[in-house]
């Protein structure tokens, strides 16, 4: 995922300084997509040559001039059309699942339906190797084990990311019928 979308669904929940913004992704989005001080800046500077973002200077006493940013029109059109395109990692969707309601939150339900439908094709290949390469793991030793146990890192990984999906739908599929 580009820092800019992260950027963007932060702007867009409160407009800031690039100090602030660089507080709040360590305090909240930066778990999910981790961003140096000096990223955010640079990311900030570009993205107001894109024209996403607008900067207004607010003078300080006693300190230098204070940038604060915030989403221009075209930014918030850049961020709902990336919200809309499938995810290419975990991270994209944490970040558009965040920013659903800047964009159209069934496109980001849809998105989940289809992760949660490779996330079952992933699990089911998990499990049907771990039964044909592991039919009795309580006598596993050595690099079976090893491998084993890596399978089953993978296996409890796509259960976890099933079930998130499975709830990001329901929650989704809720807020939509208005619940």
């Amino acid at each position: 995922m580009s820092l800019e979308y992260a950027i963007l669904v932060s702007l867009r929940e409160r407009a800031g300084s690039g100090y602030e913004l660089a507080r709040r992704f360590d305090k909240s989005i930066g778990y999910f997509w981790a961003a140096s001080h000096q990223q955010i800046y640079r990311s900030l500077k570009r993205m107001v040559e894109l024209g996403w973002v607008d900067c207004d200077e607010v003078a300080q006493q006693k300190r230098p001039n204070k940038k604060v940013y915030r989403v221009s029109e075209p930014g918030a059109q850049e961020l709902a059309r990336w919200i809309a395109e499938p995810a290419a990692t975990r991270n994209d969707l944490t970040v558009k699942l965040r920013g659903a309601s800047f964009g159209d939150a069934s496109q980001v339900r849809d998105e989940f339906t289809r992760q949660r439908d490779l996330h079952v094709q992933r699990l089911s290949l998990y499990r049907e190797i771990e039964r044909r390469d592991f039919p009795d793991t309580a006598q596993l030793q050595g690099q079976a084990l090893h491998q084993h146990l890596v399978l089953r890192g993978g296996i409890r990984t796509e259960q976890a990311l099933l079930e998130w999906c499975e709830e990001a739908i329901r929650a989704l599929d809720d807020e939509e019928r208005g619940r």
